[in-house]
């Protein structure tokens, strides 16, 4: 009997229901047109609205970027032209592509999408931020507040008898609103404008960002006001309103948080990032807090911000929450919210002269009010003039927190379209001036960087120059103390880790005798009256006397200073919410950043000092904060680390697989069936050596050459074929190092390092000096190959390097002066009556030195480091060899661009490669690698001296 009742009951609700009009199996096919609203299968017309949104608002973003305009001026400019503005006046698109039935859909997830960037906005406030500029910062963002919403309430007595239906909106609601509009800053925005303007590690964009911050608070909780009185009915009912919400707020951020804190704890999500289990459970309290605030009368959007606020920030705990959603927010549910605000922007409504005055003054009180304000805060708090201004600029912004603001108004029937159009015109208005006004006001070369590694004075001159001077025999200094390493990935830990154990200092001290515990406590206990093996509380038997490290008469002292290492970790700041949050949370990473904590551990095991840094800058200034890094702790040796990938069957950077390398006929491929193969048929891209990654791409080709270029301090290049490839090679305990000496100051710098890592015990070194004789510089011209003018037009053509490129030395006085100087170093470490420390002594003990000449001294290079690997490939090494060469792109004594381009046509290569690495690696490495064999298995440290 239940059944039959469930059943005629639920099929008489079936037969009211609004069926579909179109049959299962109706399509365009059969005439169906895709744009009509079907409430049964919105998906349709959705997507159509979704993709041509996401496309208008992308190549919008795309143009404006030129002009460096954040992303939200394309999607509000999109969303006015696809309105009634411009597209609506095409007869049919508003009711084919966004007819009124279609809105609730749209609005929908717009909705959803605005309560979600509601929290990531929540998540960004960093209380900590505000508190590290203390003062400063609640200055500059109270009067930020006070002065424009003085003068908002001014301006909204003429605007209100003029603009708004007074019988429908009381002038005090009305004034609350326009005094928050006009007090409100775009935080996010401004924190996109600091991004591209690369003032985020500036003093003046870490000022306003913690006063930006606090604006933001304020405004939410203004506008919050501002909702409650007008969705009340009676003063009464507004307090309760503002009590609930209150309530609300408390409940939140104080028992619901600390038991959040209590889950995330528990679950480890601090220590390795969210599990899907909070994330869902985020998204619940998210959505719950939004729909109180609903029901209690202020808009959900509030719920989503105090979610925000309960998210905890250790171990970057926030920066991964906001990284999972921040896009999906930005590039789907924001711009179908600025479409919709475009729909209801209708810039025909402003067809009189008296609209554009109001406009025109909107805009003059909407950017006094802010500049002024904070600007004359900022002079208060002894901020430079330029600075000052920089901050009135900035704090200036509107953009989408703006919109946000007026679409409340809107909906709530605050303001009519009208208004809307004439204030959405004012926000589009003072967000477009912002960036050109700021870049401006306060070029790039006024200002104050805070990237880099500390504020304490530091003697760089007597730092750099007291383990040795220019002027000795060895041409510079003996022993380098200050190091530079640069981390961008994981993978590069391998590579500073090999290096960072060949700096381990020897050790000198003498052996002593073993502590014996027994003896001691023994020796102790005669002293004492115990006769029962119980201790007594006297100072002398509390503890046993342990060993101590002092040094006696007879024991030799540590002398030798131990090297220093600093690690700089490079990361990208793009103009992503979670990137932000990263520069603003610098510390933090510092501490949580696995490479740097990794390569600080070994350093400690090793008995080296390792001080971890990290420099959050746009990919472009990567070099420049090497140098600025560089100069700033100064360092002596910046070390590059480049993990190469293996390609191919083969461990060499050129696989044999891929390179044709049938030399017979001077690389061409001969064949009967196939006479028409290019010389360059089957060569190896640069891509195919370097591989494709990040790692190994031109793009850190470019990134390393620039740092060449820029950084003042000497360069090592680690080209890593060892443990960071997929290569595997058996467990060793030392190191073979072979480095080919040709002259010039890069040489010089090669040699004098190569003798510091040989003071390790473990590491041998074979060092041969090869000079061309004069006579000869020209005698193989004839044997170059007919490629060989190709080679020479590509490489003229790819000289796009940064420096000078001169393989070729003049000759000049300089030229003999370099000479000098060769000669005089090698001297220095072969003669047997040059007076030396004993460490250098015991260094070179395990070199051997031995010096020659000849017509073809990269070939002679190749020929010896094969030999060298080939007698020293029984041994048990740590990693292949390690080739250490001078870069030679600047003052190189010999040239050796005939030879290199003949070894290219021998080798049938593509005129590219050898451009590409030449202008990275110098000719030396180039040589050795595109030769293939042996050699090309090795490691390679490419050192350049810095600049005098």
């Amino acid at each position: 009997m239940l059944g039959q009742i469930l059943n005629s009951t639920l099929a008489s609700e079936f037969v009211r229901l609004p069926l579909a009009k179109r049959s299962v199996s109706a399509s365009v096919l059969t005439g169906l047109d895709p744009t009509e609203v079907d409430s049964s299968n919105p998906i349709t017309l959705f997507i159509i609205q979704l993709f041509i949104i996401i496309v208008s608002t992308q190549i919008l973003g795309w143009g404006l970027q030129y002009l460096n305009q954040p992303r939200v001026i394309a999607e509000v400019v999109g969303g006015i032209i696809l309105g009634p503005t411009v597209m609506g006046r095409i007869p049919g698109f508003t009711d084919h592509i966004f007819p009124k039935a279609s809105i609730p859909y749209l609005n929908l997830v717009a909705n959803i999408g605005l309560v979600l960037f509601l929290f990531v906005m929540g998540v960004e406030v960093d209380i900590n931020v505000m508190k590290k500029n203390g003062i400063a910062c609640a200055a500059i963002s109270a009067a930020g507040m006070i002065l424009p919403f003085g003068l908002g309430a001014a301006v909204a007595v003429p605007v209100y008898h003029n603009f708004v239906e007074t019988d429908k909106v009381s002038f005090g609601h009305f004034m609350l609103f326009i005094g928050v509009a006009m007090a409100i800053t775009a935080f996010p925005v401004l924190c996109r404008i600091l991004t591209s303007t690369k003032l985020l590690d500036t003093k003046v964009g870490v000022i306003v960002l913690a006063a930006g911050v606090g604006n933001d608070v304020v405004g939410w909780v203004l506008l919050a006001l501002t909702l409650a009185l007008v969705g009340s009915g009676t003063g009464v009912t507004a307090v309760y309103v503002l009590l609930c919400a209150v309530g609300w707020a408390i409940l939140l951020l104080w028992p619901i948080k600390k038991a959040f804190l209590w889950v995330v704890r528990r679950s480890g999500s601090l220590e390795h990032g969210p599990t899907p289990g909070i994330m869902t459970l985020i998204l619940l309290i998210i959505f719950t807090s939004a729909f109180m605030t609903g029901i209690i009368g202020v808009h959900p959007i509030f719920g989503g911000f105090l979610a925000g606020l309960i998210i905890p920030h250790n171990g970057g705990f926030a920066i991964a929450i906001v990284e999972k959603i921040d896009d999906l927010v930005t590039l789907l549910f924001l711009p179908i919210y600025f479409v919709l605000s475009g729909l209801s922007t209708n810039l025909g409504l402003l067809n009189t002269g008296k609209i554009w005055g109001y406009i025109i003054l909107l805009c003059f009180i909407g950017f006094a009010g802010k500049f002024l304000g904070c600007a004359g805060a900022a002079l208060a708090m002894r901020y430079p003039l330029r600075e000052s201004a920089a901050i009135g600029m900035l704090m200036s912004c509107k953009g989408l927190v703006e919109l946000i603001v007026l679409n409340v108004g809107l909906s709530a029937g605050i303001i009519d379209q009208r208004l809307f159009s004439m204030l959405v015109v004012f926000a589009i208005v003072l967000t477009f001036v912002t960036t050109p006004a700021t870049v401006a006001i306060y070029p790039e070369h006024l200002r104050e960087r805070l990237h880099g590694p500390s504020s304490h004075p530091k003697d760089h001159e007597h730092t750099a120059h007291k383990n040795g001077h220019s002027d000795n025999p060895s041409g510079g200094r003996e022993q380098t103390f200050k190091f530079l390493v640069i981390l961008q990935k994981l993978e590069h830990l391998s590579a500073v880790m090999f290096l960072t154990q060949l700096l381990e200092a020897p050790s000198t001290i003498a052996s002593r005798k073993p502590f014996n515990a027994a003896e001691t406590m023994t020796h102790n206990s005669k002293k004492s009256d115990l006769v029962d093996g119980s201790n007594a509380s006297t100072p002398e038997n509390v503890l046993a006397r342990l060993p101590t490290t002092s040094t006696d008469g007879n024991r030799p002292q540590i002398t030798t200073p131990t090297p220093s290492i600093d690690a700089l970790k490079l990361m990208e700041l793009t103009g992503r919410t979670h990137s932000v949050m990263q520069s603003a949370e610098k510390d933090q990473l510092l501490v949580t950043d696995d490479a740097l904590q990794l390569f600080k551990q070994f350093g400690r095991l090793k008995g080296l000092e390792v001080t971890p840094h990290i420099s959050i800058v746009e990919q472009d200034s990567y070099p420049q904060a090497v140098a600025d890094y560089a100069h700033d702790l100064g360092s002596e040796l910046v070390i590059l680390p480049w993990t190469v990938p293996v390609s191919g069957t083969s461990s060499e950077l050129i696989d044999s697989s891929i390179v044709n390398k049938e030399g017979a006929n001077g690389g061409m491929v001969a064949s009967g069936s196939n006479t028409n193969v290019n010389i360059y048929q089957g060569s190896a891209t640069f891509d195919s050596i370097f591989g494709t990654e990040s790692a190994g791409s031109p793009i850190y080709t470019h990134f390393v050459r620039r740092v060449f270029s820029e950084c003042s301090s000497d360069i090592a290049l680690f080209v890593d074929r060892g443990f960071g490839s997929s290569t595997t090679f058996p467990p060793g305990s030392g190191q073979h190092i072979f480095l080919p000496f040709f002259g010039g100051p890069d040489d010089r710098l090669a040699l004098r390092f190569v003798i510091q890592l040989c003071k390790h015990s473990n590491v041998t070194a074979t060092i041969a000096r090869i000079e061309k004789p004069d006579s000869t510089f020209d005698e193989d011209d004839s044997e170059i190959v007919s490629g060989k003018n190709e080679h020479q037009a590509a490489l003229a053509s790819n000289q796009l390097t940064v420096g000078p490129t001169n393989s070729a030395y003049p000759e000049t006085q300089a030229r003999l002066a370099s000479d000098t100087a060769d000669n005089i170093a090698w001297t220095y470490y072969t003669s047997s009556k040059s007076s030396r420390s004993q460490m250098i002594e015991n260094a070179l003990s395990r070199i051997s030195f031995f010096s020659t000449q000849s017509t073809t001294p990269l070939g002679f290079a190749y020929r010896c480091a094969t030999s060298a690997i080939e007698s020293n490939g029984t041994g048990t090494y740590w990693r292949p060899m390690l080739i250490v060469t001078g870069r030679g792109r600047r003052s190189a004594s010999i040239n050796h661009s005939q030879e290199l381009n003949k070894i290219l046509a021998d080798k049938a290569l593509n005129p590219s490669i050898g451009a590409e690495l030449r202008k990275t690696l110098g000719d030396s490495s180039t040589s050795l690698i595109l030769n293939g064999g042996l050699p090309a298995t090795a490691s390679f440290l490419v050192m350049e001296a810095g600049k005098k």
